[in-house]
């Protein structure tokens, strides 16, 4: 018979490892090496039979299996192969990070087989305390960890003094970089005083957000006296900087040569201007679900001069429609029942 092959679960005892030549009727006896373990009702001995094959070939020791090392807590890991050789990786859930190995083999260990290392530890992840903040607060806790917020506040100042305006965004939370460390959302927000001016339009009026002092976020909103158009927007917050944003518009008198831009409330101006010269176009684009009454939605109309646009049209919009009366179980309509409802 040939001389034997490598076996990778098995080796040849010592009476059988020195043999050079193998006639029919010669037995030789493997030994399972470590970490593999005898197949139950299978033979260790081969024999070499009169056909000079060998009497058997096929798997007589299998791998040894470790045991379950167990559930990890608040993650997960593919435990379906424990067997001598095989690897465990271990990965946490959303908001946890791993203490310990990440991974573990099962190996040889004292005659038999066993993990590498013990499971290791998914931890939430936690964040260092929020930052604090000039003039604002936050309601302090013992530890900060995953998906926990703070919610910050301006302080309160004595009657008659100006107050802080909370600038930014004031609640932060707790996640996680890309090396599992626990970082905020964003950075904290600023408690500072923002005034700004009262602002004043020539030849226009304020129609919404009347005062004298003016603080974070407040709004104003203008129009222009008959005779004049505005440049600018209408309406203007008072931002950060103690400036309103956008600039304070003006109102330019309407002369015979020109027309303010005509007002369109379901549609835009293509392009859109404060105001057009005479014998200037402009496009007219209805939004979506809105047309002009021949059922187009776009137009265009040109200056005439004298702030007239000729044939000018408003975009309408389809009503929506529920489109039949709301069902309840168990019960029924009793009043104001239609087709349809808009």
């Amino acid at each position: 018979c040939p001389k034997p092959d490598r076996q990778p679960n098995a080796e040849l005892d010592e009476s059988s490892r020195d043999m050079q030549e193998f006639p029919p009727g010669t037995k030789i006896t493997f030994i399972c090496r470590p970490g593999y373990v005898k197949v139950p009702g299978k033979s260790l001995t081969w024999t070499c039979g009169d056909d000079l094959q060998w009497s058997q070939t096929s798997v007589f020791c299998t791998a040894r299996k470790c045991k379950y090392p167990g559930t990890l807590e608040n993650g997960y890991y593919d435990a379906r192969d424990l067997t001598f050789g095989s690897k465990l990786t271990f990965h946490c859930n959303e908001g946890y990070r791993l203490l310990g190995k990440g991974e573990i083999s099962c190996v040889i260990k004292n005659g038999g087989v066993d993990w590498s290392g013990p499971l290791p530890y998914c931890e939430i992840i936690p964040c260092e305390p929020p930052p604090k903040i000039a003039n604002g607060e936050y309601d302090e806790r013992d530890s900060y960890v995953y998906q926990s917020s703070v919610t910050y506040r301006c302080l309160d100042v004595p009657q008659g003094s100006d107050p802080f305006s909370l600038i930014g965004q004031d609640t932060i939370y707790c996640t996680s970089d890309a090396h599992s460390n626990g970082v905020w959302s964003g950075p904290p927000p600023e408690c500072r005083v923002v005034k700004c001016e009262d602002p004043r339009v020539e030849n226009g009026k304020k129609i919404s957000g009347f005062g004298y002092s003016y603080r974070y976020k407040d709004s104003v909103v203008f129009e222009c006296n008959p005779g004049y158009y505005m440049v600018g927007a209408d309406i203007i917050t008072c931002e950060e900087n103690n400036a309103w944003v956008p600039p304070q518009p003006t109102c330019e008198k309407i002369t015979s040569d020109i027309c303010p831009a005509p007002k369109i409330p379901n549609g835009a101006l293509v392009p859109h201007k404060p105001a057009y010269a005479k014998g200037e176009s402009v496009q007219i684009r209805c939004n979506a679900g809105c047309s002009f009454p021949d059922g187009s939605a776009e137009m265009t109309v040109t200056c005439q001069g004298q702030s007239s646009w000729g044939a000018l049209q408003q975009c309408a919009c389809e009503s929506e429609g529920s489109g039949s009366t709301p069902v309840i179980s168990h019960g029924r309509v009793i009043e104001g029942q239609k087709p349809s409802y808009s």
